[in-house]
């Protein structure tokens, strides 16, 4: 088994999309083992989004992920990174496969519904800037 972390991002909140998001992990044979709605400061977007610091969407991306709720989600599958990127589609929603999320969901590059992990290093940070390890082990995951 494999975890990622998942997002869905502020836009997709914002428009009363987290029900049909969280259908389609769980039609998609994905185990959620956290979930839980924050609303991200600017600091702790900049935190989440660090290594992106300094590329010129870093002020837009760290704005938009503290501009709304969000719902941060820790999935489990086998092979749950790829799974999960491939449900979510192309960044660029007009770019993204008819079916995925983005592609359904996202109105552009920056609002795109969704985020994911894209390497298991990266998920292991990911979710535990969201989640400690008691909240994994009472959700099933460890120990």
């Amino acid at each position: 088994m494999e975890s990622t972390l998942a997002i869905i991002k502020p836009d997709a909140v914002g428009r009363r999309l987290t029900g049909r998001i969280l259908a389609r992990i769980e039609e998609a044979g994905f185990q959620i083992r956290a979930m839980r709605m924050v609303q991200l400061t600017r600091d702790e977007a900049e935190g989440f989004y660090a290594v992106h610091r300094g590329k010129p969407f870093f002020p837009g991306l760290t704005e938009f992920m503290s501009s709304g709720p969000a719902v941060v989600l820790v999935l489990e599958a086998p092979g749950a990174i790829g799974r999960w990127r491939e449900l979510m589609g192309a960044t660029d929603p007009s770019k993204a496969a008819e079916g995925t999320l983005r592609r359904e969901y996202g109105t552009s590059i920056g609002e795109n519904a969704t985020h994911g992990s894209d390497a298991p290093e990266t998920a292991a940070f990911e979710i535990g800037y969201f989640f400690r390890g008691v909240e994994l082990a009472r959700a099933g995951r460890l120990g």
